[in-house]
């Protein structure tokens, strides 16, 4: 019997699930707590309000992020059981119309007819339900929706992602807490977006300019409204 040689091979596909849950974690982290400890500063907040308004971020964003993602994820992992168990009942109801649609499937990705039908035929006495869950749902082992994986994740990710922000507004002098965690919250962003890219294989300079951008605009424009505020209070 001929054994077919195995070889490990690391695409980035197999951590999309985590990744995106732990980079919008982080960002959310970094950008959320920064801005936040900015907007109170402009608004002449005092150390303590401006520490004790970073910790409240830390916390409440961690749990609306989890939550969040839980929630978003647990309804996409619901949607991927409902369409997997309506494909069961076809494949008990129609077997044949199933096989064909099947068959058709690998015809349109480039087979012949007559390999297509075969394949379709060997695939259904082997694994039916996993052969149309893949190949007609698109839905697999690495893309299929994992609520407390992505729960976990963007929580863990945003406390690591605003922890440093309010770790410099806690050691900057009053007063200087603006700047500081600024430049410190942009130089993260730019780390966090090289990182990403890094690990799912896209371009680093395009996503750690995206994330900058728009970091800094989010807290130019709460460091603003912080400035008029504070101005009338």
């Amino acid at each position: 019997m001929v054994r077919l040689a195995k070889h490990a091979e690391g695409h980035a596909v197999n951590r999309l699930g985590w990744l995106r849950a732990a980079v919008l974690g982080a960002n959310d982290g970094i950008l959320s707590t920064s801005s936040l400890i900015v907007g109170v500063e402009s608004a002449h907040g005092t150390h303590q309000s401006i520490l004790i308004a970073g910790v409240s971020e830390l916390v409440a964003g961690a749990m609306s992020m989890a939550s969040g993602e839980y929630v978003s994820v647990s309804s996409q992992s619901d949607s991927e059981r409902a369409d997997i168990a309506r494909e069961g009942r076809e494949l008990r109801d129609n077997r044949s119309d199933e096989t064909r649609e099947l068959a058709d499937i690998y015809v349109r990705r480039g087979l012949d007819t007559a390999l297509a039908v075969t394949v379709a035929e060997q695939l259904m006495v082997h694994d039916a339900l996993g052969a149309h869950t893949r190949d007609e749902l698109g839905i697999s082992d690495m893309t299929s929706a994992r609520p407390v994986q992505a729960a976990l994740a963007s929580a863990a990710a945003f406390s690591a992602g605003g922890a440093p922000p309010l770790l410099i507004a806690l050691a900057t002098p009053t007063g200087f807490e603006t700047a500081m965690v600024s430049v410190a919250s942009l130089a993260f962003l730019v780390v966090l977006g090289a990182v990403g890219a890094r690990a799912g294989g896209a371009n680093m300079m395009k996503a750690a300019t995206r994330v900058t951008f728009w970091g800094a605009l989010a807290m130019a424009v709460t460091a603003g409204i912080g400035a008029i505020f504070g101005a009338h209070i």
